[in-house]
């Protein structure tokens, strides 16, 4: 090991100086050199190339080990998640990382309220049988830019979405009618959300009602309620909006299509769907 490390940093350090400080003979160190390099060595050479394609590919380094892994399989190569975990920490390629969103939701309206139909059963059999929404928020040199999104429970797919430089029902309303518009729902639809004003809207209310669809909401102040959605802007944030300086908000717009659109709904693996894509795991039903 600190044969490798002589050998990664000799063209910053001299060789001789970093013999003397790991208290390593200089002979040993180019008889090691003189080494013919292991089979083992070389698969592990090849893999860390994979693994910094893969990383390097996947969203601007989002994936962890267990992903990494996971797309290698998918590739044809047959290794261990140990393994892929243990040549990622050995090379310092890690998943971003970043806080923890907080929701934030305005329940102070006189508006009516709905029960709590969902109450955290997040197992559902099918598409079109659950649906989550929520609010966040994103912030450009323009000032706040709001995201309204539409989650289908079953594949963790955003069915619909919406942005804008306001907080109000026509946001959430936007978002839903492209859910609509792209799913055509049946019967026994239930819509879960949180006890927004935005959503205990008459024009959101008379949407919901106009497609027979059924309307619970969380407890008050309860995010564990909606956690799904909450952790569908969570990945989003952490992957994206944290390591972004956007100037504008159509920069801001084009980048969220991007990652929900491109790669979220096609692309990311998700832990809870066997790591498939959204789009893979419906496909496979």
């Amino acid at each position: 090991m600190r044969f490798g490390f002589i050998e990664e940093h000799r063209k910053i350090w001299p060789v001789s100086v970093m013999c003397d400080v790991l208290r390593i003979s200089r002979s040993g160190y180019y008889a090691w050199r003189r080494r013919p390099v292991s089979g083992r060595s070389q698969q592990r050479e090849l893999l860390l190339c994979e693994i910094k394609q893969i990383h390097h590919e996947r969203k601007k380094d989002v994936y962890g080990s267990p992903r990494v892994h996971e797309e290698l399989k998918a590739r044809g190569k047959r290794c261990n998640v140990k393994t892929v975990a243990g040549i990622m920490r050995e090379n310092g390629i890690r998943s971003k990382t970043a806080q923890k969103f907080k929701a934030t939701t305005d329940s102070k309206h006189g508006r009516p309220v709905a029960q709590n139909v969902l109450n955290r059963n997040f197992e559902v059999q099918g598409a079109n049988q659950v649906w989550l929404a929520d609010i966040t928020y994103v912030w450009t040199r323009e000032g706040w830019l709001y995201l309204a999104a539409v989650e289908d429970l079953y594949s963790r797919k955003v069915v619909g979405w919406s942005l804008s430089a306001r907080l109000h029902s026509r946001l959430v309303v936007d978002a839903l009618e492209m859910a609509i518009r792209h799913r055509l729902p049946g019967e026994e639809l239930l819509h879960h959300s949180d006890r927004g004003s935005q959503y205990a809207s008459e024009h959101y209310q008379r949407l919901l009602q106009a497609h027979g669809i059924s309307c619970s909401m969380s407890r008050k102040g309860d995010c564990y309620d909606n956690a799904p959605m909450e952790s569908f802007f969570a990945t989003l944030k952490k992957e994206l909006i944290y390591h972004e300086e956007y100037q504008t908000r159509e920069e801001a717009r084009q980048s969220i299509f991007e990652y929900i659109e491109v790669f979220y709904n096609r692309v990311r693996r998700h832990s809870a769907l066997g790591y498939l894509s959204p789009d893979d795991f419906e496909r496979a039903a």
